[in-house]
């Protein structure tokens, strides 16, 4: 396992746009307790190439923000470059957001192709990813990727809203969410029900002779 590198899992910006940085680094145990291990992105980046590799703003894929130019996996993990395009309103707040610090984070969404819980650590080790997009983000599931610029309060979340996180994050990590359950009707109010309906129909059939 690698040593944290914090410093170069954050996106940089270049003088003339370009912005680059490492969406994942291997030997790191995210928020989830995954771990790319190193090749998982191989096969992937061999089947999808740069232009099925979308750059969005958090994990949005209503939110294209640019284009990779170059996505490779070297010994630290898996490495990006890119350029904003300046003519979407987003990107263009996003260039001023990354040039004052503000913004930082790359993170990945992937599908778990090929993985391995440690039975001691209880880690997941990714082997193989299909990987979907790499997104600019503010808080991406890598610590060594989290931005220090930005402090905020922090909100207690509802129980729906953090259900609902948890689904958006098990998504991005290729888990199969299950959909939620209608609640179940109390016993009592089913025999009501059926009561109900057996006195109704004894009704009908007496109006009937």
């Amino acid at each position: 396992m690698h040593a944290p590198l914090q410093s170069i899992s954050r996106v940089s910006l270049s003088p003339d746009g370009a912005i680059e940085g490492y969406a994942s680094l291997f030997g790191e145990v995210d928020q989830a307790r995954d771990m790319v291990m190193p090749g998982a992105f191989t096969q992937t980046l061999k089947q999808r190439g740069l232009r099925k590799i979308p750059m969005l703003f958090q994990h949005d894929p209503a939110e294209p923000v640019g284009v990779w130019l170059e996505i490779a996996e070297d010994w630290r993990g898996l490495r990006a470059r890119g350029r904003l395009i300046p003519d979407v309103m987003r990107a263009k707040e996003l260039l001023s957001l990354i040039r004052a610090g503000a913004v930082d984070g790359l993170s990945i969404g992937y599908r778990t192709v090929r993985g391995q819980i440690d039975p001691k650590s209880r880690v997941r080790k990714l082997y193989q990813v299909d990987l979907w997009e790499i997104s600019i983000v503010t808080f991406p599931l890598l610590n060594g990727a989290r931005v220090s610029a930005v402090k905020q309060t922090p909100v207690k979340l509802s129980p729906q809203r953090a259900a609902a996180e948890a689904e958006w994050r098990a998504m991005l990590r290729g888990e199969d969410v299950a959909m939620p359950r209608a609640p179940r009707t109390p016993l009592a109010s089913r025999l009501r029900e059926r009561a109900g309906r057996k006195t109704a129909l004894r009704s009908v059939a007496r109006a009937a002779r």
